[in-house]
């Protein structure tokens, strides 16, 4: 055989296996087809032979998938109140048959599909729940109650709804505003509640204060009071004793201070009588008058 023929041959029996062998991978499920029919599905991964330019392979992701919904949802509680849910659904492709027999293998149907399916379950949950329940009272219940309902739904159709989680539950922006306005006039009329009992304590401290301070007062200028009596008490005995032991020395000693006061001023002017007991002492030392 020719060098030409044989490199043809050998590279085309390499076409051939190319074209015999496929791999699935660890993350994904393998869908055999032969003239459009479903004739083998593989779910282990490894490498696997085929029928060339008669067989084809479809591939199908079967690892856990995130439905976030784009925008929040609006649902009405049983309050009637309107509120605005934010959430996201855990997935994944379990039975690959009645998958793509039920989409068509279209991974973006399955997923409008499961939103509707969602959407129903959190309109029908909501709707026998207040806002506060699914705010905080009974979030999980609700959060399980979804799951299932689901997952339920979703089996049907070859998938398994893993986890449904509500991110967040938000009041519409014109209840919001109208929640703010209340609540801040709440909080304003608390403050100047709050200001005007802080004015009352503190006018009641004030009081208490001038209170004590006028008592204090009052007590200092009473100890004062009494300490004074208590000196001049004390001085006057002391004068009574020395004037006790040598009267006419106290009565010389007091006019002595009668004259430097009465003659302390050059322009003072007295009218006495020459015999006036005033002038005793500058009459006779001894004080006798004469």
């Amino acid at each position: 055989m020719k060098p030409a023929n044989l490199f043809i041959a050998v590279l085309g029996a390499l076409l051939l296996l190319a074209l015999s062998l496929y791999t699935v991978d660890q993350r994904q499920a393998a869908m055999v087809f032969q003239l459009g029919e479903i004739v083998d599905i593989k779910k282990e991964p490894g490498l696997y032979l085929k029928l060339p330019l008669v067989q084809n392979v479809r591939y199908f992701d079967t690892r856990i998938l995130t439905l976030d919904a784009a925008d929040p949802e609006r649902f009405i509680t049983s309050e009637k109140k309107n509120v605005l849910v934010d959430y996201f659904v855990k997935w994944r492709i379990q039975d690959v048959n009645r998958f793509y027999v039920s989409f068509n293998g279209d991974e973006a149907r399955a997923v409008n599909r499961l939103s509707q399916t969602v959407n129903d379950g959190m309109r029908a949950e909501f709707g026998k729940r207040t806002v506060h329940d699914v705010v905080s009272g009974q979030r999980d219940d609700v959060m399980e109650a979804l799951r299932k309902s689901a997952d339920a739904d979703a089996k049907r159709f070859g998938v398994e709804v893993l986890d449904v989680r509500i991110k967040r539950v938000d009041l519409p922006t014109e209840v919001s505003e109208s929640v703010y306005r209340r609540m801040e006039a709440e909080r304003k009329r608390v403050a100047n509640e709050l200001r005007s009992t802080g004015a009352a304590e503190a006018e009641k401290i004030r009081a208490d204060a001038d209170k004590q301070r006028e008592v204090i007062i009052a007590e200092a200028y009473r100890e004062a009071q009494k300490t004074k009596g208590e000196g001049d008490a004390r001085a006057a005995a002391i004068y009574g004793a020395a004037y006790g032991r040598n009267p006419e020395f106290y009565a010389f000693y007091r006019s002595m201070e009668s004259y430097k006061a009465s003659f302390k001023g050059k322009q003072d002017v007295m009218i006495l009588q020459p015999n006036s007991d005033f002038f005793r002492y500058m009459k006779s030392p001894r004080g006798s008058g004469k």
